[in-house]
């Protein structure tokens, strides 16, 4: 009687359960129908979508939502925001359930402008609104029908964000959306040229260069949103170790000194010989992104760099014009790798330059002639002010992918500890970030 009772009550749970999972399913294909239906079908065009799909490129859209190794647009990836925690972007593939397929038109206008997502909780500001609040009504419509229409759905839901309690409460950020978010699109200046006005747009809002070149304020609010406020792209905050630099027009604290031919070749292969090499979130950008832009709205974004007011910054010398080859460290070749980086011993920075340098950039510094290793003299990583990344560079190396061919210097994070990383640092900007034929001894 007892294994009979059994029996029977192991059977209704199974039963519930069938059944409670079949309604679940039922009640989900339900749903799932409801906000196919909402969604605005008149826009699945394919010049729409086209034209969507390069929004995207100059949005770098997939940068933040793409994890490494994940499937496209379907988010995952992980972003660590000081004093707050790790954030997941989210899936922006089609996917009903788990992406952006059941939204209307005017909620993914909402997200994209005001920072508010489907189920009406505001969204964190590592997602640039704030920039895109300046795209125009027609890009919006066209970014929704390639994410709708243009985009395969990917049923991934990516992981939980890890926020202490204390801090994952959203409603402080009604109130800083309130203060600190533009509410209205783009509006061309009558003033300027076509050209002018298409570069102002891009970088204020697809692009959203002010995300990472704009100095922030007390709560983290960009201090400017365009030209006309003192500090655009002046150079923004320490993000992941990298530093995002001044891009006005000074000639001292910015970019002033480089040619237009300059700026075109750096945003469209991140590469420049003996003046920049882009790196981190950079390189990203340019590889994703910039690289793939026509050649009309690379020119566009130039003009307008060209022409903002210049800010410059706490800098006395232009960080490209520094340095001098190094001589100092021909007497030390031909030691063993293993003596020059030996932990047990105190680290050297000149030795340390030759065991994990030299080789690509030179005994004395000036890197290759074609520019493939580029010369440390007259860098601009390595006569930047501070030395963020510098280190960044040796601790991560640099990759960068463009047109099929990758440029790639390795990182030695693994191979070298603080204080060896300390030394070679020194020594670097004792050699090469000085004015030239001028040198300062590495406090070794």
């Amino acid at each position: 009687m007892v294994r009979s009772s059994l029996w029977l009550y192991s059977f209704l749970i199974v039963l519930v359960g069938s059944l409670f999972a079949a309604w679940h399913a039922l009640a989900q294909d339900i749903w799932d129908e409801a906000a196919a239906a909402s969604v605005n079908k008149e826009l699945n065009r394919a010049d729409l979508i086209e034209k969507g799909r390069y929004l995207s490129v100059a949005a770098d859209c997939k940068a933040c939502h793409t994890a490494e190794g994940g499937s496209v647009y379907a988010g995952g990836r992980a972003m660590h925001v000081p004093l707050l925690g790790t954030l997941y972007s989210s899936n922006i593939t089609s996917d009903i359930a788990t992406g952006i397929g059941g939204w209307t038109l005017q909620e993914f206008e909402r997200a994209l402008r005001e920072g508010i997502g489907k189920d009406g909780r505001n969204l964190y500001p590592a997602m640039p609104y704030v920039s895109y609040a300046k795209i125009t009504d027609e890009d919006i419509k066209a970014l929704y029908a390639y994410f709708l229409f243009g985009v395969a759905p990917v049923h991934e839901r990516p992981p939980a964000n890890k926020i202490p309690q204390l801090l994952s409460a959203r409603w402080p950020l009604y109130f800083w959306n309130l203060l600190f978010t533009p509410n209205k699109p783009f509006e061309p200046n009558p003033q300027k040229s076509d050209a002018w006005n298409r570069g102002a747009y891009l970088v204020q809002g697809p692009a959203h260069c002010g995300e990472c070149h704009t100095p922030r304020g007390l709560v983290f609010q960009a201090k400017a949103f365009d030209e006309t406020k003192k500090g655009f792209l002046a150079g923004g905050p320490v993000l992941d170790g990298w530093e995002a630099y001044n891009i006005t027009p000074d000639p001292i604290g910015g970019i002033g000194k480089w040619t237009a031919e300059q700026l075109t070749e750096y945003l469209q292969t991140g590469h420049v010989n003996r003046l920049a090499q882009a790196g981190g979130s950079m390189a990203e950008a340019i590889e994703n992104s910039l690289a793939n832009m026509h050649d009309s709205d690379i020119a566009a974004i130039v003009t307008y760099l060209q022409d903002i007011p210049p800010v410059r910054g706490r800098v006395r010398m232009p960080r490209q014009s520094l340095g001098n080859p190094a001589t100092d460290v021909v007497i030390l070749r031909g030691n063993p790798l293993s003596r020059d980086i030996d932990p047990r011993k105190k680290a050297d920075g000149a030795r340390l330059y030759l065991g994990f340098c030299a080789t690509c950039h030179g005994v004395d510094g000036t890197g290759s002639k074609d520019g493939y290793y580029p010369s440390l003299i007259q860098n601009s990583t390595v006569g930047a002010k501070d030395d963020h990344n510098l280190r960044q560079a040796i601790l991560e190396g640099i990759s960068r992918t463009i047109d099929g061919e990758e440029k790639m210097m390795p990182g030695f994070a693994d191979k070298m500890d603080e204080e060896q990383l300390k030394r070679l640092v020194d020594y670097l900007r004792a050699q090469f970030a000085v004015p030239p034929r001028q040198t300062r001894e590495p406090n070794n």
